[in-house]
């Protein structure tokens, strides 16, 4: 039987928007959250909590993991639950993410080419390919020496928890990550930096306007307070997680 997780629960209420239409919704979901009931029958869902906010029905566009946070795209009518789906598995949403790691990957900027298993009861496995850049460093509060990196992820393949395994891979697993990680450096965030998450967020998103394919939308979800606070205790400042928000901001022109 499996274990309890260590990790929290997404708090109740509204879930922030980060665009809308009559088309579709953005939204940051919350780590902890799952996208809807899926498997485990969970009541509480962003597909449940969007539908009340919104009054409408919704329909997911892609997923992300229930303990990743981040940009999540939901289509608002058939239509355009038809054409964003489709730019999800044509390859033409741009996303970005930001990964914190033990450790930082070597060479600190490349790529990750690795065949990943095709999805979780299957031993197939599939190319993947995941582009990174390493933006900063953080020191073992407890030594002082240089021990995690922050990372930036561009997946240029959707595949099942691709950058959890492709970051493991490399030996520089995320943090929090009870799957692929390290339940040893786990346990010592929860007990010092009170990480009670999966270190992952969808932090950009680039997709094409369901009504005109010419047109993108442009998002940048802000990185939440669970993982700022963590990350603030091992000397991780505001000043550079704005930052990099910022340069998120700056390489994908905010709007449609």
């Amino acid at each position: 039987m499996r274990s309890p997780s260590p990790y929290t629960s997404a708090p109740p209420g509204p879930l922030e928007l980060l665009y809308r239409d009559e088309g579709m919704a953005i939204v940051n979901k919350p780590s902890g959250l799952a996208v809807h009931k899926g498997m485990d029958r969970a009541s509480d869902n962003v597909l449940s909590r969007l539908h009340r906010q919104l009054d409408t029905w919704v329909w997911p566009s892609h997923r992300l993991d229930r303990a990743t946070s981040g940009a999540l795209v939901f289509a608002l009518n058939e239509s355009a639950a038809s054409v964003l789906a489709r730019a999800f598995q044509d390859g033409l949403a741009d996303k970005t993410y930001l990964a914190w790691t033990r450790g930082a990957p070597e060479p600190r900027e490349g790529a990750i080419d690795h065949p990943v298993p095709k999805s979780e009861d299957s031993d197939d496995r599939v190319e993947a390919r995941t582009r990174y850049r390493t933006v900063a460093i953080a020191n073992d509060v407890r030594t002082s020496a240089p021990r995690y990196g922050l990372v930036v992820c561009h997946p240029e393949t959707g595949r099942y928890h691709q950058i959890r395994r492709h970051l493991r891979h490399v030996h520089c697993p995320i943090l929090g990550d009870t799957t692929y990680g390290d339940g040893k450096e786990n346990k010592a965030l929860r007990a010092h930096g009170d990480l009670r998450r999966l270190a992952l967020h969808a932090l950009a998103l680039s997709i094409p306007h369901w009504s005109e394919a010419s047109r993108r939308v442009h998002v940048v979800a802000p990185i939440p307070e669970d993982l700022r606070a963590p990350m603030r205790a091992y000397g991780v400042t505001d000043e550079a997680l704005d930052a990099i928000e910022q340069e998120a901001r700056a390489s994908t022109p905010s709007g449609v």
